[in-house]
């Protein structure tokens, strides 16, 4: 097996929208370098890539798959990634140790939803980025609207290197203004015939060129003035020029190729040996104290854990890349996260579903590895002494959420279990056992992403169960001052129970009132683990309550705060003023107080003009200008408000806050006007007072449970 130096590696991840023929691209470059003998294809379910059960199902990518092949003795480590949304857990995962990133846009449609999406963490990552307009042979194929698209969205840096000669059924033939040569395929696709630039096609040819030209020299000085005194550059200054302009995100060279057809995906292979970085030369990673850090052969063994995959007969396979050193079965190394010493044992270079043993693996390559004690993804493996820790993957927030309801009792571990080992595999799923809402709710990417958890769930892990509405976390508070008072007082033979406790509940404000008739001796500020505040005042006077028994009054009030009188949620934002009450000698205790507290807060709580909080996020949609008028309609049916607009090209971006209670399916209805053509993504913004007819249903719902 061949061990390839540093300079010798590429890390490439293809990215794009749904659709956009990223697996069929990349299974013909693997037939195209001969690492497969035959092609494979996604309707035969024969595809390197998409070979789990439910991507034949699907018919696309669920999950990130590691490629590899060579191309004139350059190794090429492919990452093939899913275009939908609901997926992008994989997606950030593989970006993050990719060296160039390769963007498939359809020929159809232009620049898409999913490649804005893929396109923010290029940009985060700073990772050098080309595109190709792939499928020229359709029917509705437009090259210059899908290059004008990623022109008006992208800027200026999108520089044509290939057109197609002919759209449509027509498609056989690419010009390529680098090469100032039209490459001419056979009917079935393979090694093109080099042909002189058609006459018809020489001006645009030239026109396409000196475009080219120009904006490699505009970025390199020194190019730039050999450009101004020959009025060319030479094929070694051009690729110099593309190289250092290609790593700075200067510029974005364009293809066309027709993957399907195998025509144009040769020279693609080519402009990556020459052009694209090695793992040495392209940008480096970052430290967790945000340094820079440099790849270095000859430094200690440094591993990057960015991949878990479960595997049936071996269990964890975590998916790495090394950026330091060499890495051989055998080696001890440290967890940087856990501290633990972890064992190198079996090394693996994957090919989709097929993997070869390695004995070793150098720096910038890829591989994977089993049986690593206590490691998961985003974790640093390091020699013992060695602090270096890089900076972990940031994973998107969820947009969707759903309960899991067992339909077998016992199970409960088992669930837990499941959970805990898809959240290793998959860290952008959330898992959270909710003892505020009794349930386990899954938070994910996406109806389709939710659907995927469930299958595993069921198959891999042979649980029945059902998808159920989460609850709402509601806050409850009041809205008026109001004073009650409780008597305790339970006598049964022998020494008693006895307290009585009044105070003055009022609404948590800025700037409160003090009032003459109360003297405060104490103030506790309290911040609640659910949010907001209790701020809890002794004004107690003439010791009609001992100060020993003021915790227990505050004990009593707590609890009854976490769940609270109006619907068993829970409550925030009061002031609370102990300022009267009686004790006993011999029967006061503190039961007897916290008991006494919690039933005078519970009466004064429903004096007080109760009111029932929600949670309402910030959203932000990106939707193409056609679909925004559905889309901010839609919006205000959901009790949601505009807050702000922006456009970037033909995508515009409309910012609202909408109450969680209707965003629970707001992902999938959003798919549904929009033709899967919008995302959005949300954050929690704050509490808000609920209608008047939501609160009497929520209220409804409660005493039906507890009469129940």
């Amino acid at each position: 097996m061949n061990v390839y130096s540093p300079s010798r590696i590429r890390n490439v991840v293809m990215l794009g929208h749904s659709g956009s023929g990223k697996t069929t691209m990349s299974e013909t470059m693997l037939y195209e370098s001969g690492t497969k003998k035959r092609r494979g294809s996604i309707e035969e379910k024969t595809t390197s890539s998409d070979y789990h059960q439910i991507e034949h199902e699907k018919q696309k990518s669920v999950f990130g798959t590691l490629l590899n092949l060579d191309w004139r003795g350059n190794k090429i480590n492919l990452i093939d990634t899913p275009g939908t949304a609901d997926y992008i857990g994989e997606v950030v995962g593989a970006l993050r140790v990719a060296d160039t990133a390769i963007f498939n846009l359809n020929a159809d449609y232009g620049v898409e939803v999913g490649t804005e999406l893929h396109w923010s963490y290029t940009e985060k990552y700073n990772i050098p980025s080309l595109f190709i307009v792939n499928k020229p042979d359709s029917e509705h194929s437009d090259f210059q609207r899908t290059v004008d698209m990623a022109k008006e969205r992208f800027g200026r840096g999108v520089v044509v290197v290939q057109y197609p000669y002919s759209e449509g059924k027509d498609f056989h033939a690419i010009i390529d203004v680098l090469k100032m040569t039209m490459y001419e395929f056979p009917e079935d696709g393979g090694k093109p015939d080099k042909l002189p630039i058609p006459d018809s096609h020489q001006s645009q040819a030239d026109l396409l060129h000196n475009e080219l030209v120009e904006a490699v020299a505009e970025n390199d000085e020194t190019l730039l003035d050999l450009y101004l005194e020959q009025g060319e550059l030479t094929e070694s200054q051009m690729q110099q020029g593309l190289q250092q302009s290609l790593l700075n995100r200067d510029i974005f060279p364009l293809f066309c190729c027709c993957a399907k057809h195998n025509m144009g995906t040769g020279r693609v292979m080519g402009f990556l040996g020459n052009v694209a970085p090695n793992p040495l030369e392209a940008n480096p990673p970052l430290t967790i104290e945000g340094e820079k850090l440099e790849l270095d052969e000859e430094a200690d063994p440094l591993m990057f854990m960015f991949k878990n995959s479960s595997e049936s007969h071996v269990g964890d396979m975590l998916y790495f890349k090394v950026y330091g050193g060499s890495v051989e079965p055998g080696l001890d190394l440290v967890n940087h996260t856990t501290n633990d010493g972890v064992r190198i044992s079996g090394l693996y270079l994957p090919n989709g579903e097929e993997r070869k043993e390695a004995n070793r693996i150098l720096t910038g390559d890829i591989g994977a590895a089993v049986k690593l004690k206590n490691t998961g993804v985003n974790d640093t493996l390091h020699p013992k002494g060695n602090e270096v820790q890089i900076e972990p993957i940031h994973f998107p927030e969820p947009i969707i959420r759903t309960a899991i309801e067992l339909k077998n009792e016992g199970e409960e571990d088992k669930l837990g279990t499941a959970l805990h080992q898809l959240q290793r595999e998959d860290p952008s799923l959330k898992v959270e056992h909710s003892q505020e809402l009794k349930q386990v709710i899954i938070h994910g990417q996406g109806e389709e992403h939710l659907a995927v958890i469930e299958h595993a769930l069921k198959t891999r892990f042979n649980l029945e169960l059902n998808f159920v509405q989460p609850r709402i976390p509601y806050r409850e508070t009041i809205t008026k001052a109001a004073r009650a008072e409780y008597k305790h007082k339970k006598q049964s033979g022998g020494a008693g129970q006895y307290g009585a406790v009044s105070m003055l509940l009022e609404p948590l404000k800025e700037n409160m009132p003090e009032h003459g008739d109360l003297k405060v001796r104490d103030t506790q500020e309290i911040e609640l683990d659910w949010g907001g505040k209790l701020i809890f005042r002794n004004c107690i006077v003439g010791g009609v309550i001992d100060n020993r028994y003021m915790p227990a009054i505050l004990k009593g009030i707590m609890e009854k705060m976490e769940s609270g009188p109006l619907s068993n949620c829970r409550v925030r934002d009061i002031r609370i003023s102990i300022y009267d009450g009686d004790m006993h000698s011999v029967d006061s205790n503190d039961a007897a107080f916290r008991t006494a507290a919690l039933m005078a807060f519970k009466s004064g709580f429903m004096k007080a003009d109760p009111k029932l909080l929600e949670p309402v996020y910030n959203i932000e949609v990106t939707v193409p200008a056609d679909h925004m008028g559905d889309v901010m309609s839609d919006i205000s049916t959901r009790r949601g408000q505009i807050m702000g607009m922006d456009s970037e090209g033909s995508i515009q971006k409309i910012k609202a806050q909408v109450p969680l209670e209707e965003l629970d399916h707001y992902a999938t209805r959003l798919k549904s006007i929009t033709q899967g053509s919008a995302r959005y993504s949300r954050s929690f913004s704050h509490y808000e007072r609920v209608p008047q007819n939501i609160q009497e249903q929520v209220m409804e719902k409660t005493m039906e449970l507890q009469e129940a």
